[in-house]
């Protein structure tokens, strides 16, 4: 289905990221992987998707902190590619603290990650996009784009303002061929959520497992969490010709959490 297209998916050397490179991989999409993470490990990832899937993947270490680093991705998937189809606008970053204890490096940190970095890289990437006339851009976002928790002014901040620039991007590119949506995904088992689980464990002094019970029970009504594949085959049918209609939205991939 995707043939022939040129993929950009940021913070996708883990969790998330990787799920949805790997999807688009699986449909034949060209693949410029990004994010942190030890160097052999990278190359392993991105050797493993290019012979399992027979497309082509290369490795961009851009800072997505930094805007310019940001779109100088952009040109430079251009330039080496000839083309940019798909821009999937995962990194994102996290930290938990009560409003008025937020250090301000970390606000400034998670809005320049989990916001900025999608605006930088739409900015460069929507002239490209419309003078192929298609493109598809998603942002991931989460259930916290739509409603709030406690102790996450900077992530719910960032994810409702990412999910604000989704309506815009979609307004303005509505009928050029290019779309712009939101995915907003509930728990799903990352590194970071693991994190959370072990926290839980910790401060009330409860196995894994009963930590990880509790914070499902607490926000998904399904009581499982989404996995980075189902996130990558929600992407994946956003790229498809069956999406062509669905700009400037935000579909939950939640197991109800925001249907309460």
């Amino acid at each position: 289905m995707l043939k022939g297209k040129v993929a950009i998916v940021t913070g996708s050397t883990s969790g998330i990221g990787l799920g949805i490179a790997k999807e688009l991989a699986k449909l034949g999409a060209n693949l410029v992987l990004n994010g942190f993470g030890e160097a052999g490990e990278i190359e392993a990832i991105r050797s493993g998707i290019e012979r399992d899937h027979g497309v082509r993947v290369v490795y961009d270490g851009a800072d997505m902190s930094k805007g310019n680093a940001v779109r100088e991705l952009i040109d430079r998937t251009v330039e080496k590619f000839g083309r940019l189809d798909i821009l999937v606008n995962n990194a994102g970053i996290q930290f938990t603290a009560p409003v008025e204890e937020f250090p301000a490096a970390k606000w400034d940190a998670i809005l320049a990650i989990n916001l900025s970095a999608a605006f930088h890289g739409i900015a460069a990437a929507v002239p490209q996009m419309k003078k192929q006339r298609w493109g598809r851009i998603v942002n991931i976002a989460s259930a916290h784009g739509l409603v709030a928790s406690t102790h996450k002014a900077a992530y719910v901040a960032a994810k409702h303002g990412l999910v604000g620039l989704t309506k815009v991007v979609g307004l303005e590119t509505a009928g050029s061929g290019v779309t712009c949506n939101a995915v907003c995904p509930g728990w799903v088992r990352t590194p970071l959520v693991e994190k959370q689980i072990s926290d839980i464990a910790a401060q009330k002094g409860i196995s894994q497992k009963e930590a990880t019970s509790e914070l499902l029970a607490e926000k998904q009504p399904s009581l499982d969490f989404a996995s980075p594949e189902q996130l990558g085959g929600t992407v994946a049918f956003l790229c498809s010709a069956a999406a062509d209609q669905i700009t400037g939205t935000a579909i939950s991939v939640d197991g109800g959490w925001t249907a309460r």
